[in-house]
């Protein structure tokens, strides 16, 4: 039956781990695959995490099921983390949530739910945007198209041409943003072109569908939500997706969830139904051990300031890093303009240089990246920020 299957190349972002780990230089910088390293170079498991995970083992007495729901405090943790302690959406009934297995986990949930109310129903993604993005949505059979977003000449948002693009979609269409640290760009709306993104969303009546992965690593645990509270606020209709793979350190609990907000608690009660359905038969049940984790974190208010301090000790690295590159690359390459990088937000910048620019970092100076010159800020520690920018300023020299 398989044995005329062929060999899919390696991911162009996990592939560059495979390629990073067989390098032998002792010389070599690794920013492609995004998770967060702390200044040792380690993805840390968090104090706050580590109690709680310590007093979960402790006070468990059974590994059987929840329910395809998930567990019940996570859910009310990232509820309240997202939407605010005191949201009126929330008091209404105007909202639910439901556990995933990572924000992958509630884009396919988001994706497939989108399908079964609206078949044809069009989905919008920025260009550029994550990758898997497209392959997570396109697995639900839907038709996506692309808004401009980040000009990569001038290494600043296409704003107007977004909003064109945007206004030109049929209504009931679906509009995919990321409220904080945009990926790969780090480039975020402002508070006021949010106010004009929710103003054309609810006079075209488009759905947005919001990718909230890096809470807490852009401006802040309550800035970074901020757009999503007054869109909430303002429509009738939306949908989170949230990742605590970033914010808690927690990428192999696969621990995530959706969020959707409806016009009436009829309608939130008919959603959920229709969430648990997909999830059944997508994988059944999310793994519980995450979610417990961050539900017992939330519900200790010790634990819950010590996690506070660890995220904004984060943000304020990934400030301090992208301050010190753009530095570097300015000294590396005077005739270069790198103050973008210094404001922008997240783990994720473009470097703006082209494939072969990237190639040759990697084969001459053993410089890992993603092949659009992504480069993870949180890969970088203060011994490598000027090597990574004399290897940048090099490999542009030699031209292409």
């Amino acid at each position: 039956m398989f044995e005329h299957l062929s060999a899919f190349p390696p991911d162009p972002i996990l592939g560059i781990s495979v390629a990073y780990a067989a390098d032998p230089s002792p010389a070599k910088i690794d920013v492609g695959v995004g998770v967060y390293r702390d200044e040792s170079g380690r993805t840390p498991l968090m104090e706050s995490v580590r109690r709680a995970e310590a007093r979960v083992v402790e006070s468990q007495t059974t590994k059987s099921y929840l329910s395809t729901a998930g567990n019940a405090g996570f859910n009310a943790a990232i509820t309240e983390l997202v939407l605010g302690a005191d949201h009126p959406a929330v008091s209404a009934g105007r909202v639910v949530t439901l556990q995933a297995p990572g924000g992958c986990g509630a884009l396919r949930l988001a994706a497939d739910l989108i399908r079964s109310a609206s078949p044809d129903a069009v989905l919008a993604l920025s260009r550029p945007t994550w990758p898997n993005h497209a392959a997570l949505i396109g697995g639900a059979q839907i038709r996506t198209v692309e808004y401009p977003y980040y000009d990569r000449a001038t290494n600043a948002l296409e704003f107007g041409a977004m909003m064109d693009s945007l206004t030109a979609l049929p209504a009931g269409s679906v509009v995919l943003l990321q409220p904080a640290c945009h990926n790969p760009t780090g480039a975020d709306l402002s508070a006021p072109e949010w106010a004009q993104v929710g103003e054309l969303l609810e006079r075209r009546g488009l759905v947005p569908l919001l990718d909230l992965a890096y809470q807490g690593l852009g401006d802040g645990l309550e800035a970074d939500a901020a757009a999503v509270r007054a869109l909430c606020a303002r429509l009738p209709e939306l949908l989170v997706t949230v990742s605590c793979s970033k914010n808690f350190g927690l990428y192999r609990e696969r621990t995530g969830a959706i969020i959707y907000v409806g016009r009436a608690p009829a309608d939130v009660h008919a959603v959920h139904t229709h969430l648990m359905m997909h999830a059944r038969r997508l994988y059944s049940m999310s793994p519980d051990h995450g979610a417990a984790i961050v539900g017992e974190v939330w519900r200790d208010p010790e634990l819950r300031a010590m996690w506070r301090d660890e995220v904004d000790a984060m943000r304020e690295r990934l400030q301090s890093l992208r301050r010190e590159l753009s530095d570097a690359l300015a000294a590396a390459m005077p005739g270069r303009d790198y103050r973008f990088i210094a404001t922008q937000r997240g783990m994720f910048s473009l470097l703006g240089v082209s494939r072969v620019v990237v190639d040759r970092m990697r084969v001459e100076h053993h410089v890992y990246c993603a092949p659009d010159s992504r480069i993870n800020i949180a890969g970088l520690n203060r011994g490598v920020v000027g090597r990574l920018a004399e290897a940048v300023a090099a490999a542009v020299a030699q031209g292409g």
